[in-house]
């Protein structure tokens, strides 16, 4: 099954979306650079601090934190320090471009809980043989929101729907690691709406995919959540899409990746228009 991720810093959130069937929770540390990456997008910049980790992971009861820190930077080991010393059980570096600079951080973090590296730079996935043969990984995520600005495409789904993210996937798949990639909206909700984009996970074998602000509204609170989603019935709807999609033949695995492609297609179709009128 694929772990949902659910980024948040309000205690109360995550014990609530554990309750609902989320698979892990995830504190965002990471600023650094990425108003600058991303100003321009409709993207959640999150605002979270050392403090809230100690403080989720006290209310986490069978599932894991994971904690993503800045890119390396000068005071990188006090951030991997202070998040393991919170309850940090998977620690994300971002924006790397080598295997080397995994390494690093490995080093820093000393085997004392799973690394998960960001691939979001174009460099980074061209690296990746190396990457994968840093010791202490538990695992690899993509990042498709900075690797498509990174490699000067026009949509966050076009490195999924051009065979990149295929090729990256046969990479990790032969280094024996679990991978997860991007972010899912709900399901028939979003421009590529979240079926056809769990369809890809179930047709790659991912193991984890971020969820979309859809599935909190950036709520701050349980009673505000409950108001404008029932995250129980939204979780319920993806574990139950993935089990149909699990039972498909080969034949449905090429028409819902054709499908993809398509929505893919003419989104940035619609934008090179738009931009050029």
């Amino acid at each position: 099954m694929i772990q949902y991720l659910f980024i948040t810093n309000e205690p109360d959130l995550a014990e609530y979306a554990e309750s609902c069937g989320v698979g892990r929770i995830f504190v965002d540390l990471e600023t650094l650079g990425k108003k600058e990456r991303q100003g321009h997008l409709d993207t959640l910049i999150s605002q979270h601090s050392l403090a809230d980790v100690p403080k989720i992971k006290s209310r986490l009861k069978n599932i894991k934190l994971m904690v993503r820190v800045n890119p390396l930077h000068e005071n990188t080991k006090y951030e991997v320090d202070s998040a393991i010393s919170g309850g940090a059980d998977l620690l994300m570096l971002p924006m790397f471009r080598t295997a080397k600079e995994v390494q690093i951080f490995s080093d820093y973090v000393d085997g004392r809980v799973g690394i998960i590296p960001l691939v979001e730079t174009y460099d980074a996935a061209n690296s990746l043989q190396n990457i994968v043969k840093v010791q202490g990984l538990s695992e690899i995520y993509i990042g498709l929101n900075d690797l498509h600005l990174d490699m000067k495409l026009d949509f966050m789904f076009e490195p999924l729907a051009n065979g990149f993210i295929d090729e990256m996937v046969h990479i990790i798949k032969e280094a024996g690691l679990a991978f997860g990639f991007g972010g899912i909206a709900r399901i028939g909700e979003g421009i590529v709406p979240g079926e056809a984009v769990l369809a890809e996970h179930v047709r790659l074998g991912s193991t984890s995919v971020i969820l979309s602000r859809t599935f909190h509204r950036q709520s701050k609170s349980v009673e505000e959540l409950k108001t404008v989603v029932n995250l129980k019935q939204e979780m319920d709807n993806l574990i139950n899409e993935e089990e149909r999609l699990q039972q498909r033949d080969q034949k449905q695995i090429e028409v819902d990746n054709l499908r993809l492609k398509i929505l893919v297609k003419d989104f940035v179709t619609r934008k090179r228009n738009e931009t050029s009128i």
